[in-house]
This record gives structure tokens, C-alpha cells and sequence, in this order.
């Protein structure tokens, strides 16, 4: 392993640029303290290199993980970009130097602060990715689907398999509010772009009697005596709520009178 330094290497937050700062830590035979994009530097006392990125060093970088140490490991540093821990550049390049050394085994050595840092990072973020093909909520606008999520990882690479197969012939759009990125998804073409805002159109009346029968059917099949939120809570954590109709207190006078003209709609 190298030296570990003080400097702070600043790239241009993609994954190829996080892999060129990779590449250049083991060509400046350095280990920085620091790795971090450029929208979340913020100059200090310590030296800073700017790391230009440089897709030959990247694919380097990624061929050169592969071949040593097998597709696990390279998938540890593929997702470990995606996770929401600060110091995920310089763990990510630590792991890589690991790599280089020792190979596939590298996965195992979980004992390692380096491997099992990013190895716990890694599951939580797939587990996150798990629990959002299940809590997101789609609303309908002129034939388009929307949604807004908050996740704490950068999770819409994960979800992308997932919704375009789910519905491949739908124009959608998954805004993630927290790292302000959407997925977009229009004439099987599948894009995640950077989007610094984005509003929900409001809901129209199809969308709104769909919401309303859907609060319906859950208070309806809900059982009054085995009430239970702390167990509610395990299954989906509260942090998830605000994006869930179904839980939009604001909102439930207007569902309540929807599903009293869909109560006296049904009984017509």
C-alpha cells in the first residue's frame, strides 16, 4: 500500500471520474485522504489536485479490477460509488489498492475496517433499492407516470431494471429529490439525467378518484382492534411516508369526499 497523504483529490462526481482519481493514486503512489466530487468540495487548508477525467484511465481502472480480483469485487466498487457514506472516494480507492493486492480474496477479509466498511455501505444501499421497487407511487398526467422519492443512496441505477421492465411500454419519470437526479424512461429509452426541481403535475380527476379508491380499500381492509403503527413503522419506516398517498394526512379530506361520491357511485 502507498503512502497516505493529505491531499484532497477533487473530481467531476461520475463514476469515470471517481476511477480516473483511482488511476491517478496508484500512478502518483499516494493514497489521499480525501476523494470527493466537485459540487461537494469546499477549499481548505489542505492541498487539493484536480482530477480530470479520462475514460482509457477509467476502463484501466475497471478492467484492471475485474481481472485481478473477479466481478464481486469490482461490483463492491461499482455500487460502493452509488452509497451515501462522506468518504465513499477514498474507501472505494482504498479497496481498489486491497484489490490489486490480494486479489478475489480481497471480499473476504471482511475483518479488514476497508472491506467491511464498504461491504456494509454496499447492503445498504441494495436493501434501500429493495425497499423503493415497493414503495414507490406512481401518479398519472397526460399519459405520463411520476414519482418523487427521497432516498438517503443514489439508488435510480437499481430501480432502472426494475420499472422499465415493469412497464416497457409507459413513458415514466422518478425524480429522486435528495441527489436531484430523474430517471426517465420514453420510447424504450432509458435516461438518468441531473434535474435540480421538479413538481408533480397536480392531479386530475381519474387520478384523483384512483387515490381515493385505493385510501378506500385500505381503510377498508384494515382491522381496527390489531392496530399496531410500531409494527406498521418496521415494515415502512416512516422516512418513506411523505411520498405515499395512502399517508398523505393533507390530502385526506378531499379523499374522503372522493370516496363518498365512489361509495354513492357504486351503490347507484
Amino acid at each position: 500500500m502507498h503512502k497516505r497523504t493529505d491531499v484532497i483529490y477533487v473530481y467531476d462526481g461520475s463514476l469515470d471520474g471517481l476511477l480516473t482519481a483511482v488511476f491517478e493514486s496508484f500512478e502518483r503512489r499516494e493514497l489521499p485522504n480525501v476523494i470527493i466530487s466537485e459540487n461537494e468540495f469546499i477549499p481548505s487548508l489542505f492541498s487539493s489536485y484536480v482530477v480530470v477525467t479520462d475514460h482509457q484511465k477509467a476502463d484501466r481502472v475497471r478492467r484492471g479490477v475485474r481481472k485481478t480480483a473477479g466481478e464481486q469485487a469490482w461490483n463492491l466498487v461499482r455500487l460502493g460509488y452509488l452509497t451515501c457514506i462522506e468518504d465513499r472516494g477514498a474507501l472505494v480507492n482504498d479497496f481498489v489498492h486491497m484489490a490489486m493486492r490480494y486479489g478475489g480474496g480481497v471480499t473476504r477479509m471482511l475483518a479488514d475496517e476497508t472491506v467491511n466498511r464498504l461491504s456494509k455501505a454496499v447492503r445498504a444501499l441494495t436493501e434501500e433499492s429493495h425497499k423503493y421497487k415497493g414503495f414507490v407511487r406512481f401518479s398519472v398526467s397526460d399519459n405520463t407516470l411520476s414519482a418523487v422519492i427521497e432516498p438517503k443512496n443514489s439508488v435510480l441505477p437499481l430501480l432502472a431494471p426494475h420499472f422499465c421492465d415493469r412497464y416497457p411500454n409507459e413513458s415514466f419519470l422518478i425524480y429522486d429529490k435528495t441527489h436531484r437526479q430523474a430517471l426517465i424512461w420514453h420510447d424504450r429509452q432509458r435516461l438518468i439525467v441531473t434535474l435540480e426541481d421538479f413538481e408533480q403535475p397536480k392531479a386530475g380527476d381519474d387520478e384523483r378518484y384512483f387515490r381515493a379508491l385505493w385510501k378506500h380499500f385500505y381503510d377498508t381492509v384494515a382491522i381496527e382492534a390489531r392496530y399496531n403503527p410500531r409494527c406498521r413503522m418496521n415494515f415502512m419506516p416512516k422516512r418513506y411516508w411523505s411520498q405515499l398517498p395512502e399517508m398523505d394526512e393533507e390530502n385526506t379530506p378531499e379523499l374522503v369526499r372522493e370516496t363518498k361520491r365512489l361509495d354513492e357511485h357504486c351503490s347507484a
